[in-house]
């Protein structure tokens, strides 16, 4: 893949140097890095390095494993020319300032810039321009971009009070919908032997000990959200349920976003496992989508999240470099 535009022509192509950007998501981050014409050079993948879901034991590991690939990749970090760290969990006010002691802790000093995981995936997908990204992985959030330039979100406050429609809401309800199945207020569920198959949560017992147990986390819950497919392939009733109430929640935060963008008939793309891989949930949110929003239109991102924060960070280098 080439992003060499008109803003890395105007970098010096012979000039060493890269632009690296990350994709900071609840469960793992992804890191593209890019020479100075704006070819990726390579990418890899890290644990998540988010605060907010994560012990930050568990972060500083990433981040020591990310930079240590980058050091290598780049022949040392003093290479790297700009950087663009798309995280999640940005909303809590606290998290840009712990995320860049942590990202100087490991040595890197040159220019950083963070923003959140939802706007990084958004310049990827539509390279500054008008449109909106619905992400549903381990969280949900709706990011867009009117044709005047204002941008806005919708959701993305994380797994406590949001982030319905996500693999983690999707956890949750499995969860619930086999506990309420054990006691009798549903009907019995498949849900409850896949539990038990998949994860040894054999009964009430055993769901409360893991759900709420010091080693359980939005990553653990969130790993339940394929069980989701198996039970509705299933024809279970709960299971089915789950999906529609899941991609309805996921047309909920469109709709908000494109009535305050007036974007109703903009472009919308979609990133994430839910709507990537659930047949279930994808169906039910593209018949409930189309109805909502007759005139939306569903396209492919140009580039993927950590490419379109390395794009950025390309974008600001070369702004740097230009004569003022």
């Amino acid at each position: 893949m080439d992003y060499s535009q008109e803003n890395s022509r105007r970098l010096n192509n012979d000039a060493p140097g890269f632009a690296v950007g990350l994709d900071g998501g609840g469960t793992k981050t992804t890191v593209t890095v890019m020479d100075a014409g704006g070819r990726i050079v390579r990418e890899f993948t890290a644990d998540g390095i988010n605060y907010n879901g994560r012990k930050e034991a568990d972060v500083e590991q990433a981040l020591h494993s990310i930079y240590a690939e980058l050091a290598a990749v780049c022949g040392g970090l003093r290479h790297i020319r700009h950087m663009v760290i798309g995280a999640a969990g940005i909303s809590n006010p606290a998290i840009p300032g712990r995320l860049t002691a942590a990202v100087r802790s490991h040595g890197y000093t040159g220019p950083l810039r963070i923003i959140g995981d939802h706007e990084a995936a958004l310049h990827g997908a539509f390279g500054g321009g008008p449109g909106m990204l619905l992400i549903a992985g381990t969280g949900s959030v709706c990011f867009g971009c009117s044709a005047a330039g204002e941008t806005g979100r919708a959701g993305g406050f994380g797994h406590l009070i949001d982030d319905e429609g996500s693999a983690y809401s999707i956890g949750r309800r499995l969860l619930s919908a086999a506990v309420r199945a054990w006691d009798g207020r549903e009907p019995p569920t498949v849900i409850s032997r896949l539990l038990q198959e998949r994860h040894q949560l054999a009964g009430p017992g055993e769901i409360v000990g893991f759900t709420y147990g010091p080693a359980t986390g939005k990553k653990e819950i969130a790993a339940l959200a394929p069980i989701l497919e198996e039970a509705c392939n299933l024809s279970d009733a709960a299971a089915l349920a789950i999906a529609e109430a899941s991609a309805a929640a996921l047309v909920e935060l469109v709709a908000a976003l494109a009535d305050r963008l007036g974007l109703q008939a903009g472009p919308l793309t979609l990133s994430g496992s839910v709507l990537l891989r659930n047949p279930y949930v994808r169906s039910a949110f593209d018949l409930q989508l189309a109805a909502a929003l007759p005139r939306m239109r569903l396209v492919l991102p140009r580039l993927h999240a950590a490419a379109g924060a390395a794009a950025m960070a390309l974008e600001l280098s070369a702004a740097e470099a230009a004569p003022q």
